[in-house]
């Protein structure tokens, strides 16, 4: 069985719940950072935007080679054979997760603007919005650069028990407490497998 979405906009969907990410530089250096996914029509990401401290060393590093690896996690669980009737059935660990290869681009004249959007996403209608700091803003918004990193390659990996039996499928979902994998769990499978 493959392990993939059923729609491109799940991976969309992912970096939008499970913003923060690792970025990996070709030192094999890594920060966990929070991104924004760019989408095409179809939900799909095409770039993600982020942006770095100016005197994380990863900054001088894309800017020698530009080449990111990006690690998403999404909702992961345990899930225990005490969910399940059947006796022979194994534990397992159900998750979704994101390996994109990009090319990081720095775009200083965006910061600002990244940073608006990432609280706009990170924060309910209403919430606090960056203009409240004042004038601290733009000093933050000076110490940081934005990026964008254009997707070379996504692979997904949505194990979320998409090859369970129907009736085995249902017991897991009935009884498993990590609403957002219930949730994932039930966005991915199958129609006709359900």
């Amino acid at each position: 069985m493959s392990f993939v979405p059923l729609s491109p906009a799940e991976i969309g969907a992912l970096i939008r719940d499970h913003p923060l990410a690792w970025v990996v530089s070709d030192d094999r250096d890594a920060t966990l950072l929070p991104l924004i996914a760019e989408c095409d029509a179809n939900g799909l990401p095409v770039a993600l935007v982020g942006h770095y401290p100016r005197r994380n060393p990863q900054v001088a590093a894309f800017e020698r080679d530009p080449q990111a690896l990006i690690l998403f996690r999404g909702p992961e669980g345990y899930v225990s054979p005490r969910l399940v009737s059947n006796p022979t059935w194994g534990a397992t660990w159900n998750y979704a997760a994101l390996r994109i290869v990009a090319t990081l681009a720095f775009v200083p004249e965006e910061t600002e603007n990244a940073l608006r959007r990432l609280a706009a996403q990170l924060e309910p209608a209403g919430g606090w919005r960056p203009e409240q700091m004042g004038a601290r803003f733009d000093e933050l918004a000076h110490h940081v650069v934005a990026f964008r990193a254009r997707i070379v390659s996504c692979e997904p990996q949505f194990k979320l028990g998409q090859d369970e039996r129907a009736a085995t499928f249902a017991e897991i979902v009935a009884g498993h407490t990590d609403a957002a994998l219930v949730a994932a769990m039930r966005r991915n499978r199958p129609d006709d497998a359900s």
